[in-house]
């Protein structure tokens, strides 16, 4: 039954990276980093340090080599600058937050994606009205 709901999930997943704009696939970045430090704030409270490193690996990886790996820092200015800063910074918090069991850090993560999130798709409601 597990099997069906995952391969269920996966192919709705993959529809969804298919069909998905240059724009709608970095909200599907924001979101599964944030899913992923969630899922790692409960493992921390279960103390499930096995689940814990996994889901901020999964965060760590989405952040580096999703949302960093998609920057033209050249094209993007002091702006794409700064996303690089703040990336790095999530990243350090991330490893912090596993080493140091410390959901404060998570919080500050997931706090801080949501709000880059939600300029993006702020962005994107913008771009989309002005076409």
């Amino acid at each position: 039954m597990m099997y069906g709901a995952k391969a269920y999930a996966q192919v709705g997943l993959e529809t969804g990276i298919n069909s998905a704009s240059p724009h709608g696939l970095i909200v599907m970045l924001y979101d599964g980093a944030i899913e992923a430090i969630r899922k790692a704030r409960i493992y921390l409270e279960m103390n499930d340090v096995e689940m814990k490193v996994k889901s901020i690996d999964k965060a760590l990886r989405i952040v580096k080599d999703g949302l960093t790996a998609s920057l033209n820092v050249e094209a993007g200015g002091p702006l794409g600058e700064q996303l690089l800063a703040l990336y790095d910074y999530i990243g350090k918090e991330l490893v912090l937050a596993n080493v140091q069991n410390n959901p404060e850090r998570l919080d500050t993560c997931i706090n801080l994606l949501d709000d880059l999130r939600s300029a993006w798709l702020e962005i994107g409601s913008t771009a989309t009205l002005e076409k």
